[in-house]
């Protein structure tokens, strides 16, 4: 394989409000067709985010294809670098996202929050603010981990 690219693709409990959430919140565009059951249920669609695309849809039971709200929760979380995490974080919340963890500069160099949409994902809102060494970043992280 010499070119791959890999697009989350996220189910939802309601599509439809998730695309204008994701429009709100990150100034997401619809990109691609948008494929509506006959039942209502959005089948697929496409939406970019800062240029990277991603596919989202209904939640699809009968075919394995659940959402976080009907799983309690997902295990995976997205990570979203921006230029301006501040106004990111702002954004977000205005939309409707609720603050798991204030944007604060981190040891690795990047200013970040983590965010919980309304639909269940958990994002994780950064901006790089400098490129510390691996002896910088193991001096400000401690000994709870090694950076290797």
């Amino acid at each position: 394989m010499s070119e791959a690219v890999l697009t989350p693709y996220l189910g939802v409990h309601d599509c439809a409000a998730a695309i204008d959430f994701y429009r709100r919140a990150f100034g997401a565009e619809e990109t691609g067709p948008r494929f509506t059951a006959t039942d209502g249920r959005v089948g697929h669609a496409e939406i970019a985010i800062g240029g990277c695309q991603v596919f989202i849809s209904d939640e699809y039971p009968e075919v394995g294809a659940l959402s976080p709200k009907r799983l309690g929760g997902s295990h995976a979380a997205l990570h979203l670098r921006v230029a301006d995490v501040d106004g990111a974080a702002r954004r977000l919340v205005e939309a409707g996202a609720t603050v798991l963890h204030a944007v604060a500069d981190q040891a690795d160099g990047e200013r970040r929050g983590t965010f919980l949409d309304p639909f269940g994902y958990r994002w994780m809102i950064g901006q790089l603010v400098e490129t510390p060494s691996k002896e910088q970043m193991q001096e400000r992280i401690g000994d709870g981990f090694r950076v290797d």
